[in-house]
């Protein structure tokens, strides 16, 4: 079977046998789809109220510790600085990587709290690509504050009651963290963008064209039927490498060799819902 991408994204697959599965006429992708409806109606107030909140802490946190990280700077720390802020891109590219695979392969929307709270935006995605571009900056950004919260949380504390020797000494793993929790944070901003193609800010563009942030051609591939590579959503830089290594697909055999799950089944089931 060939598989080919569409200009918004979302992929399909080509066949040259008799079609399979839905009746003719039937919506197959974006928002009028069957599923798309269902599961974007499950978007709750609660779970606004928790996104608003995440928001507000994480980008207070935020502030907080970049003006702390500021007055302990020292000179001697640039290379440290350089190193770490690699460092901490390389981890969220593939900590997204991770969390995408696992919420798109494994799970259903029906798993008690967790499912609509957290599933429910990953089989959306699929059925309907463009969605996230219509979600405001609140329910883009809202989980991936939430998951940022205690590590900021934690230096904040620290950064109080540490002394200035001790900040001195860590303050290479701190630039790390910060930079981790920078671009955790931002992921799905990012992963907006790449599904964006009029309107973006020329630096947006640029730093897309640049490979710096997630391109939107290079996030096509993932969107190919069934969405079984290219999970890296921050930078997109590992997703190579681990296509070569078999990375995800190895994870998938083994997890599958001992529950019994199939990968994507309550994925697939979401796609071919039609009513």
């Amino acid at each position: 079977m060939a598989s080919m991408v569409t200009e918004n994204g979302c992929g399909v697959a080509a066949e040259t046998a008799q079609p399979q599965g839905p009746v003719r006429g039937t919506v197959r992708w974006g928002p009028q789809h069957a599923g798309a409806r269902e599961l974007a109606s499950l978007y709750s107030p609660g779970k606004r109220c928790q996104e608003w909140i995440s928001v507000v802490l994480c980008f207070s946190l935020m502030a907080f510790n970049f003006i702390h990280l500021l007055a302990n700077f020292h000179l001697d720390h640039v290379w440290y600085l350089q190193l770490a802020i690699v460092a901490g891109i390389l981890t969220a590219d593939f900590a997204s990587g991770f969390v995408h695979w696992g919420a798109d392969t494994w799970g259903s929307v029906d798993l008690p709290i967790f499912g609509k709270a957290f599933i429910r935006p990953f089989r959306e995605h699929h059925i309907d690509p463009t969605a996230i571009t219509r979600h405001d900056f609140i329910e883009t950004n809202g989980d991936n504050c939430m998951l940022t919260i205690f590590p900021l949380a934690n230096m904040a504390f620290n950064f109080f009651t540490l002394s200035p020797a001790e900040i001195y000494h860590i303050y290479p793993w701190y630039c790390y963290l910060y930079a981790l929790a920078i671009f955790v944070t931002l992921t799905n901003q990012i992963h907006k963008w790449s599904h964006t193609y009029f309107g973006l800010p020329r630096w947006v563009v640029f730093l897309q064209d640049c490979h710096i942030i997630l391109p939107r051609k290079h996030h096509r591939v993932h969107h190919v039927s069934p969405h079984e590579t290219y999970f890296c959503i921050t930078t997109g830089w590992l997703n190579y490498p681990l296509e070569k290594l078999g990375f995800w697909r190895t994870l998938e055999d083994l997890i599958q060799g001992v529950t019994g799950e199939k990968p994507r089944a309550d994925d697939l089931k979401w796609a071919k819902k039609v009513n």
